[in-house]
């Protein structure tokens, strides 16, 4: 088994986590998720603490153990990515479930996004992400920042904040 599925996960005071037919349940202040447990995976839930146990010497135990963690988290505190938008010109706006993206093109880019999600931009080169889902909120991030990837020569394109370029040199003669 892995060290990853040794790992109890703690359930926080304002969590509830229930299993019915192999099937997990966890709410909290900010939603409620589903998983579904894979067969080979056995979870149990004993005084605010869950543990995953392998069936058969599984790698899925590592992996549920994980999708549960990202769970509990995504109830209680949520998660957040944080985009900006480097170039001359290149800006955002969020409205209506909609994220209208100016970013050097002849046309103006929108992104529809789903109602578990809040973007928002607090400046015009700012684009945050919220969510309780964390694959929803880095899939969301990976869908805007393909629009206009980062250039390693200016920099310049949709980054997200953390992200360092390595900027390359212009050609010489």
């Amino acid at each position: 088994m892995s060290r990853i599925a040794n790992k109890p996960v703690d359930i926080p005071d304002n969590v509830e986590a229930n299993i019915n037919n192999n099937l997990l349940t966890v709410k909290g202040p900010l939603g409620e998720m589903k998983l579904d447990i894979h067969g080979d995976v056995d979870v149990q839930i004993n005084d605010n603490i869950i543990s995953v146990n392998s069936n058969q010497n599984s790698a899925m135990a590592g992996t549920m153990r994980s999708l549960i963690c990202n769970n509990v988290v995504g109830v209680s505190k949520g998660f957040e990515k944080k985009l900006m938008l480097v170039g001359v010109g290149y800006k955002a706006e969020a409205k209506d479930k909609k994220l209208n993206l100016s970013l050097g093109f002849s046309h103006p880019i929108v992104y529809e996004y789903d109602l578990d999600l809040d973007i928002s931009t607090p400046s015009p080169t700012e684009v945050v992400i919220k969510g309780v889902d964390k694959q929803k909120v880095g899939q969301a991030a990976a869908e805007i920042r393909a629009y206009r990837p980062p250039e390693p020569y200016k920099g310049k394109g949709v980054k997200y904040s953390d992200e360092v370029i390595i900027r390359k040199e212009t050609k010489k003669k």
